[in-house]
């Protein structure tokens, strides 16, 4: 398969070219539009139970939509849910990323996608919850954010501070540790920050200008209340 990034910015689709026979499986609603060779299935991603764990435990939709190529060769046109950027990765069957919950976009069939367990601290802290996706194997994986996206590169032991809301994803080589943004605990929530990631390189980390959370509260000022 081959990918290329249409309008790049705040409003991009990608399109991607499958030779017939080639499937690609997407985040269920993200297809625009396609070829009519294409076909169209729902397919729980892991099973039943794989599908329902990511249900349940990062709030993932129960299916992803599996496009196919199977009456020759044709082209999907694929868009996220909210204005921000896209990104394609080539994943080697090596590198692994960690992806929080609304980042994943589509990704190439042979791409393996799990519910990773965080520990109790960063369940309850980090802002992601307790569940993120790790994806692994060998292929195209495509990332999408809220905003544009930046990507960090870690030396090994290089440091560097992340607000949670504004993670996207990051690969399986850096380590990373929750805390609090500021010295003490009133300055944490007066200063609006309340904790972060601290990631240790090597490694790669993309992360979003957006703040989702940020957004939402900025929209609800202005919705009326009812009596």
């Amino acid at each position: 398969m081959k990918s290329e990034i249409l309008y790049p910015g705040a409003f991009p689709m990608v399109r991607v070219d499958l030779a017939a026979g080639e499937n690609i499986k997407a985040e269920s609603g993200a297809m625009v539009a396609s070829s009519p060779t294409i076909d169209i299935e729902s397919k729980m991603e892991g099973g039943f139970l794989g599908a329902l764990s990511r249900k349940l435990l990062t709030g993932e939709k129960f299916f992803f939509q599996t496009l196919k190529a199977n009456r020759g060769p044709g082209e999907v046109l694929l868009a996220p849910t909210v204005p921000g950027e896209i990104v394609v990765l080539e994943l080697d069957g090596l590198n692994e990323y960690m992806v929080q919950k609304d980042g994943f976009l589509a990704g190439a069939e042979s791409i393996k996608i799990e519910s990773q367990m965080q520990s109790l601290s960063r369940g309850l802290l980090g802002g992601e919850g307790f569940f993120i996706l790790k994806i692994s194997g060998k292929g195209a994986l495509i990332l999408n954010s809220f905003g544009a996206i930046h990507k960090i590169e870690l030396r090994p032991d290089q440091e560097y501070i992340v607000d949670n809301s504004h993670l996207v994803a990051w690969s399986s080589t850096t380590s990373y540790h929750i805390e609090r943004a500021t010295s003490g605990w009133v300055a944490s929530f007066t200063s609006g920050e309340g904790f972060v990631c601290r990631f240790r390189g090597p490694g790669v980390v993309f992360i979003q200008s957006r703040n989702p959370g940020s957004f939402g509260a900025w929209i609800r000022q202005f919705l009326p209340v009812s009596e």
